[in-house]
């Protein structure tokens, strides 16, 4: 008989509509595999057909259905006919009287059925037992497949299916991705009671049912924290890029009172990256999935929140507090804030491209989509460091990698053992002097139109899969009116506020701007979004430790 350990959430399920024969059957099984299996009844086939829908969305197991032949409503084979959508692998087993045995014959044909049994079954260990063990031997054996907590079913070209697939990815939440047009999919989506015209359908570990969730109800419902525990801090991070990480860490690890606001999922632009080779302390590279993991981890084993799926949209001085503002009108408050929200990927402008974003093009996906792309043609648009690092992760199933570089080539802006790598490898191709005319497809991307920058020849080219990294815009437009940012809209501190030697207008302290200082006093900036800033990641995690320490100066002087 199977461990307790491999079967803790494998069910056996019998379902008769008589009380007494119901409670024996269920009293059997217990004595017998009680230790290692979950023993569910019900008396009739509609409470045993809710049971395991049920079951279904909580992602746990059955392993064997025995239904009383003789029940009203729905008879036993009528049930097993239903169940057998539910729980397809499940082993069959038809109780019945000897007068029945011909329909239970019948039934073999009808529900595949497995075994039949004869009441009474006494003794159990001579015609219960066997046949039953039998039956969990045969399903242990076949690929019934433990399914991951979290369940998503979508279409596969579905802007918001990818954007839901990417979001649990990117927070390190395990699920399992069903098309609603295979029949995996199709019974998710019929034990949940809905069609497919709404989608994505998220199934969370507890079984509810989330319709086309937005991100702080699937952040709250799959486990992750979308509320402060506190309304006053030491210290507020915004942002959970590599820059607001590695503040979170020291500001923690130092006895600031720190928590950590993100928009959408911890790791910024280099959590989607698939292989950092040139960070610090990793000579075979790291993912930044896994630096993000890490790094998470080590916040909050010294005491720093993390909020998830959380939008700022202002910042308030409120004599010494600052108040950070939430998107649904909440705030909190704290001594020092230091923003590190980082860039966006700019988008691409070429006609067509906007509506078939997630369906086809995509920005910084690459993690997310590579499974989808074995065997494929794929292009990418850019040539920095993040584009070279997805040509790399994507050649290694894909069938070819075209990398389209507006520029002349990829040494003014790559580094150069991506461009050794990149060069070495048989399936990765590029055309500089290359851009993006328009994108073309109905539901999604079915063709490309490519320039020669030069000549200003166009080409028709047949694409289905295109990942977009040109460049990134800084995240803060919500700071318009409260902290000063250049033209381009990155954040000035420290001496590019007194290029001249004078402070800025409204400055009230005695002393200048400390380095990341921003024009606020006890608001600082670290990382990408800073004017000026490296754009690399060992850099942003530098600024982030170097920011704690600047606002513990300034606390002391407060």
């Amino acid at each position: 008989m199977a461990q307790a350990a491999d079967t803790a959430r494998t069910v056996i399920l019998t379902v008769d509509d008589d009380p007494g024969v119901s409670r024996a059957v269920a009293r059997d099984l217990r004595r017998r595999y009680g230790e290692s299996y979950r023993i569910v009844r019900a008396e009739s086939g509609e409470s045993a057909l809710e049971a395991l829908r049920e079951l279904k969305l909580r992602g746990d197991l059955v392993a064997v259905i025995l239904a009383d032949y003789r029940m009203p409503q729905m008879n036993g084979i009528e049930f097993l006919e239903q169940a057998l959508d539910v729980y397809p692998g499940a082993r069959r087993v038809l109780l019945t009287a000897y007068a029945d045995t011909n329909a239970a014959i019948d039934a073999i044909n009808v529900v595949d059925l497995d075994h039949y049994l004869l009441k009474p079954w006494d003794p159990p260990e001579e015609k219960l037992y066997p046949v039953v063990d039998d039956l969990l031997e045969a399903w242990r054996s076949s690929d019934f497949r433990p399914v991951p907590a979290t369940k998503v079913v979508g279409h596969r070209w579905s802007a918001r299916s990818s954007a839901v697939r990417e979001f649990l990815a990117r927070n390190q939440v395990p699920y399992r991705w069903y098309s609603a047009d295979e029949p995996e999919g199709r019974r998710l989506l019929a034990a949940a009671g809905q069609d497919a015209q709404r989608l994505p359908l998220v199934i969370t570990p507890d079984g509810t049912p989330l319709v086309e969730p937005e991100a702080p109800e699937l952040a709250a419902r799959v486990g992750l924290a979308t509320t402060p525990e506190a309304d006053f801090y030491d210290l507020v991070v915004i942002g959970g890029g590599p820059a607001g990480l590695g503040a979170a860490v020291y500001g923690a690890s130092e006895g600031l009172r720190t928590v950590l606001v993100e928009r959408s999922a911890t790791g910024g632009q280099a959590g989607q990256s698939s292989r950092i080779e040139n960070y610090l302390g990793f000579p075979d590279g790291v993912s930044g999935a896994q630096l993000t993991d890490r790094a998470r981890r080590q916040a909050s084993k010294f005491g720093a929140e993390i909020l998830t799926a959380r939008q700022v949209t202002g910042l308030e001085i409120n004599g010494a507090a600052r108040v950070v503002r939430f998107s649904d009108g909440s705030a909190i408050a704290a001594h020092s804030v230091i923003l590190a929200t980082g860039v966006s990927y700019r988008q691409l402008r070429a006609p067509g491209t906007s509506d078939l974003t997630g369906c086809g093009v995509f920005y910084g996906s690459a993690l997310t989509e590579a499974a989808s792309c074995q065997g494929q043609d794929v292009y990418i648009v850019g040539g920095a460091n993040s584009a070279g690092q997805a040509a790399m992760y994507l050649a290694r199933g894909a069938k070819s990698v075209i990398l389209l570089v507006r520029g002349a080539s990829l040494s003014a802006s790559m580094s150069y053992y991506l461009i050794q790598q990149i060069e070495e490898s048989p399936n990765i191709s590029v055309r500089c002097g290359t851009v993006v005319e328009a994108a073309h497809g109905s539901e999604h991307l079915e063709q490309l139109t490519l320039r020669d920058v030069e000549s200003g020849r166009t080409e028709l080219v047949d694409a289905q899969w295109m990942f977009v990294f040109i460049g990134a815009a800084p995240l803060t437009d919500w700071l318009d009116g409260a902290v000063l940012r250049d033209e381009h809209g990155f954040i000035l501190a420290g001496p590019d506020l007194t290029p001249d030697g004078r402070p800025p207008a409204d400055w009230e302290l005695d002393r200048p701007p400390y380095h990341l200082e921003t024009n606020i006093p006890g608001v600082f900036v670290a990382g990408d979004a800073r004017a000026e800033s490296a754009k690399r990641v060992a850099s942003a995690v530098g600024e982030g430790a170097m920011a704690v320490m600047l606002v513990h100066r300034y606390l002391e002087q407060s």
